[in-house]
């Protein structure tokens, strides 16, 4: 079960946290991961990983808000696989702040990663997929595009926005075989938070991990292969029925008090 033999799968910024558990679990299951990366170390540290753990992948240096960059990149795939049969459209990055001191700046930051990077990805696999008959596209949401967080106004802006992109595009492309559903994760335990308590809580690091780790009923947050285990179960077979839907993976947060 859950085989990706012989699929092509593109991650987006799938060579760190979330991204890099995804593209491993799902090498592990047999996929060809072509990882787009920001940063060219963690894109080839993953890939070669991977390749040493006896599986099949690439990294390409890939900035996922630049149209003309995205569409070479997946020309590149189509020419040198064959073809694209799973998008992760992972790729993304955090903003704290509310509407009163959210600068103009970030906000447009963030919307051209989160959103028109999305945008970008998904246009340009989109031709592939239909001409080969079908795909799946998997988009990284998050709690916060379906309930209220504090201090994180754009962030969940821009996760709203790609949620309601999973539902136009599972509705626009269901009669070309095309699924598209979202995960909605809480708190994910990356180096990302690693790295903002380091920044902001030198002195009290324990603390406020714990802290944020109990904002979760469940105790504590989410490992990244704990989201990969979803990710392989929405773009396998075993999920053909399932497009138009997005999953909280929270550890109670939506429904357990």
């Amino acid at each position: 079960m859950f085989s990706l033999e012989e699929k092509v799968a593109v991650i987006t910024g799938g060579g760190k946290g979330i991204g890099r558990a995804i593209s491993e679990t799902f090498a592990a299951q047999g996929a060809i991961a072509e990882i787009f990366e920001l940063d060219p170390a963690a894109g080839e540290e993953t890939a070669a990983a991977i390749t040493e753990a006896g599986g099949t992948a690439q990294a390409t240096v890939s900035d996922v808000s630049n149209q003309a960059a995205v569409n070479a990149a997946i020309e590149a795939i189509v020419q040198r696989r064959g073809k694209i049969d799973i998008l992760v459209n992972n790729a993304g990055i955090a903003h704290i702040g509310t509407a009163l001191n959210t600068t103009e700046e970030d906000f447009e930051r963030i919307f051209r990663v989160n959103v028109k990077g999305v945008y970008n990805c998904i246009q340009a696999v989109l031709p592939h997929m239909i001409e080969a008959g079908g795909g799946v596209i998997l988009n990284m949401a998050s709690i916060a595009s379906i309930t209220g967080i504090a201090d994180r106004f754009a962030y969940s802006t821009s996760k709203g926005a790609v949620l309601t992109m999973t539902y136009s595009i599972a509705t626009d492309f269901i009669k070309n075989g095309i699924r598209c559903n979202a995960i909605c994760p809480a708190r994910v335990h990356t180096p990302f938070v690693d790295g903002y308590l380091d920044k902001h809580f030198p002195d009290n690091r324990d603390e406020m991990f714990e802290k944020l780790s109990k904002v979760q009923p469940i105790g504590r947050m989410a490992k990244p292969e704990e989201i990969a285990h979803l990710a392989l179960y929405l773009c396998s077979d075993e999920a053909a029925y399932l497009t138009g839907v997005a999953y909280p993976i929270d550890g109670g947060f939506m429904n357990v008090r």
